[in-house]
């Protein structure tokens, strides 16, 4: 295995005080990877993103973006967060919230360029939220709210693209239009890695798969780890942990 063709999470762990919530975590992502991150509620697949980007501290383990440190590629990496987690309040507009994903190229003291605002025009387009480019994002539905961070993501020209439930709230065209997004920057070679809770949809979206339950139970192609037997792991995994810990 080339490093430098991989995502690598290496010895993992996590812990929030002194209870653990990732622990021994090894990946292998390769360049160009649509893959989903699945688990049951509170396995940890959040907190695994969140570690891989340095929003969480981690108590062992590194990650390198083919085979780099986070810092050095940090402009190449779009974050898509749950929309719970987001101030939706803000006062701002959609067109604006689009821009924002060209600030790691022009800097923050910096005014966005025709070129930049050309930019967050094609990413509304690309995620059909044109029309709603002078309106507040308060006033969206959570579809429209979620396409709208998807074309703040895209607008930042990444190579790898990390979002966490990118489908939780919205209806069937939205996520039909998120998924065909997916797999035309999937076409592009771009690495996507998807927290995603939807069982039944992951051999139709994605290639490869990680399922997590406070550790790695599986990883590979959707055809060699996304088995009956490694679901049922997965999803049954979290309850024996929890009587052994309150032993």
């Amino acid at each position: 295995m080339e490093s430098k063709d991989y995502i690598i999470v290496e010895d993992l762990t996590i812990s929030y005080d002194i209870k653990p919530v990732l622990w021994d975590v090894d990946l292998q992502i390769p360049r160009g990877a649509l893959m989903a991150i699945v688990g049951p509620n509170g396995a940890g697949k959040s907190t695994l993103i969140k570690g891989m980007l340095g929003l969480v501290n981690v108590v062992t383990g590194y990650v390198t973006y083919f085979d780099k440190p986070y810092q050095e590629m940090k402009k190449h990496i779009a974050y898509v967060p749950q929309r719970g987690s987001v101030d939706w309040d803000f006062p701002t507009t959609v067109f604006d919230v689009v821009l924002m994903g060209r600030y790691g190229d022009i800097g923050w003291f910096k005014r966005p360029t025709k070129e930049d605002k050309a930019i967050a025009l094609s990413c509304l387009e690309r995620v059909g939220m044109t029309k709603y480019k002078n309106r507040q994002i308060s006033e969206l539905s959570g579809g429209q709210q979620q396409r709208v961070f998807l074309a703040r993501a895209l607008a930042q020209r990444a190579d790898i693209y990390i979002m966490d439930e990118p489908f939780q709230g919205v209806d069937v065209v939205t996520e039909e239009a998120i998924v065909n997004i997916f797999k035309t920057l999937k076409q592009e070679g771009k690495t996507l890695i998807i927290v995603h809770h939807d069982l039944k949809t992951v051999p139709t979206y994605f290639d490869y798969v990680a399922l997590i339950n406070l550790e790695v139970i599986a990883q590979g192609t959707i055809e060699e780890a996304f088995t009956e037997e490694n679901i049922k792991k997965t999803y049954q995994e979290r309850s024996l942990k929890r009587t052994t810990s309150n032993v």
